[in-house]
C-alpha cells in the first residue's frame, strides 16, 4: 500500500537522485548506466528511468552503446561555466559557508560542493582569495549544546510533516508541554525559531529553540494548513513604541553601546564618559539591558525611566540584604 509517507518520502529521493546525475553529467563528458546505477545503488534499469524522466523535463541526453558508451547531455546544452563571475561564485560560498557555521547537515555540503564545481582551475586562485576577504559568522560565542540536534528534528519534521512535541518555557520561566505541527524554521537576530501550529492554543506561535526541552518527533502525520508567515520585520511597531533616553557611561562599555546605538548619539562628557542619546522601549527587555552595564552606566532622564531603573536596583540589592 502507498502512503502519504511513503510517496512523500520516494518522491523527494527522487527528485535529489534526478539533479545529482543532472550534475553529473554536466560535469562528465559521458557516464555508463552502471556506473550511476553504482553511485546510487539503485539499479541500471532504475538509472534509465530518471534518464527518461531528465528528457522528459528538457534537458537533452543522449546515449551511445558499445565500449565507451554511455549517457551525455548534448554538448551544446553544457551549463558554460563563464556565465558565473568571480564574484558571483564568491558571494554563494560566502553565502553558503556562514549558513554552514550556524547549521550542519549532508544539504549544506552538497551545495557548496555544487558550487565549487562550477569554478574553473584558472580562476579557483581568484575566487579562493575573495571568499576569504569576508569571514560571515552568524553562530553565537556560547551556544545552546541542544540546538544542533533540535535543527535537525525539526528539518526533519518539517519535511515528512511529523508533529513534534516538547516543553516550552516562556519569558516568565513557567513550562508547559507542547504539540506542535511545524512549518518554518527562522534564523533572526543570531537565534533560531520555528513557527509552527500549536494544538495546546489552537493557533500559530513562534517558538525559540532555546526555551525548548525533551524534543520528541512522533510518528503521527499531519496534513499541512494554509500557513500563515510568521511576522519578523517589526521596524514599524518598534518606531510607534520607541523613544529616546539620555544616559551617562563609563568608557569601557562604548563597545556594548556602540552594539546598540550609533556614534553620533555619543557626546564626550570628561575624559572617561559619554552622554548618549540611547534608543529605548519601556519593557521589561530593555530596563534589563541598562542593568547589565553596572555601575558603569547611569540613566539621567526621563524621569520616570530613571524612576524605574532605580526602583528595580533597590529590588535587587533587597535580595542580598535580606
Amino acid at each position: 500500500m502507498i502512503t502519504r509517507k511513503n510517496l512523500k518520502g520516494g518522491f523527494r529521493i527522487k527528485v535529489d537522485r534526478l539533479v545529482s546525475i543532472i550534475m553529473i553529467l554536466l560535469e562528465k563528458k559521458k557516464v555508463s548506466a552502471q556506473e550511476l546505477a553504482d553511485t546510487f545503488e539503485v539499479s541500471p534499469r532504475t538509472i534509465y528511468r530518471d534518464i527518461d524522466a531528465i528528457s522528459m523535463a528538457g534537458i537533452p541526453i543522449r546515449s551511445t552503446s558499445g565500449v565507451g558508451g554511455g549517457f551525455e547531455i548534448m554538448p551544446d546544452y553544457k551549463v558554460d561555466k563563464k556565465v558565473f563571475s568571480v564574484d558571483d561564485l564568491s558571494a554563494l560560498l560566502m553565502g553558503l559557508s556562514s549558513l554552514f557555521n550556524m547549521t550542519r547537515g549532508n544539504e549544506l555540503i552538497n551545495a557548496l560542493a555544487k558550487v565549487k564545481s562550477f569554478i574553473p582551475a584558472e580562476r579557483a586562485k581568484d575566487i579562493e582569495l575573495k571568499t576569504n576577504q569576508i569571514c560571515i559568522d552568524l553562530s553565537p560565542w556560547v551556544s545552546n549544546r541542544n540546538t544542533q540536534s533540535y535543527l535537525e528534528t525539526i528539518k526533519t519534521s518539517l519535511q515528512e510533516n511529523k508533529i513534534i512535541s516538547f516543553g516550552y518555557v516562556d519569558r516568565h520561566g513557567n513550562k508547559t508541554a507542547r504539540t506542535v505541527e511545524p512549518y518554518q524554521l527562522v534564523l533572526k537576530s543570531n537565534q533560531w525559531y520555528f513557527q509552527g501550529y500549536c494544538l495546546y492554543r489552537n493557533d500559530y506561535r513562534l517558538f525559540r529553540l532555546s526555551r525548548m526541552t525533551d524534543l520528541e518527533m512522533s510518528k503521527e502525520i499531519f496534513v499541512p494548513r494554509a500557513y500563515q508567515k510568521p511576522i519578523l520585520d517589526i521596524a514599524e511597531i518598534v518606531e510607534t513604541l520607541q523613544i529616546e533616553i539620555k544616559i551617562r557611561i563609563h568608557k569601557s562599555i562604548m563597545d556594548r553601546v556602540l552594539d546598540l546605538c550609533a556614534y553620533e548619539h555619543f557626546t564626550p562628557d570628561g575624559d572617561e564618559h559619554f552622554i548618549v542619546n540611547f534608543p529605548f522601549i519601556d519593557r521589561d527587555y530593555y530596563y534589563d539591558m541598562l542593568l547589565s552595564f553596572g555601575d558603569k552606566c547611569e540613566c539621567l532622564e526621563p524621569l520616570y525611566v530613571r524612576e524605574k531603573v532605580k526602583h528595580k536596583i533597590q529590588n535587587i540589592a533587597a535580595l542580598y540584604n535580606a
